[in-house]
């Protein structure tokens, strides 16, 4: 009855149903219901609402590490995952992080003139970094 798909067949519609189950069932371990939303309500996939009853917060899922001129001051988090591990970090962070240690330079048109940049597997400073933010 239960046969294992694998992540690759899946269209891009059923690779984010995928991504969001798994993202919602770690953040369950830390206390987290998650509320998937039908739209990117202020840029968010699903809200992750905390048992503390005061801790919310607006997630965006993607396929990889990336930052993107669109959710700046939004209070948005990014969830990813990379091989085994599942990282939800500060959007904002981690452009601050970047803007402070010259990790993006002026010359970058991905981000100065497309706003936005991802990274397919991440850099050893992403790594270094995101070790806060894993799930």
């Amino acid at each position: 009855m239960f046969t294992r798909i694998t992540y690759a067949d899946l269209n891009s519609r059923q690779q984010e149903n995928y991504n969001f189950q798994k993202v919602a069932a770690e953040l369950a371990d830390y206390g987290f219901n998650c509320l998937r939303l039908s739209d990117d309500w202020q840029g968010a996939d699903f809200i992750a609402c905390h048992i503390d009853g005061e801790t919310f917060i607006k997630v965006q899922l993607k396929g990889r590490l990336c930052i993107d001129k669109k959710y700046l001051g939004k209070g948005i988090h990014i969830a990813f995952f990379h091989g085994d591990a599942c990282y939800l970090y500060d959007h904002d962070a981690l452009v601050q992080h970047l803007l402070d240690n010259s990790l993006i330079g002026d010359s970058s048109v991905t981000w100065h003139e497309k706003g936005g940049r991802s990274w397919p597997s991440p850099p050893a400073w992403a790594l270094k970094f995101l070790e806060n933010y894993r799930v």
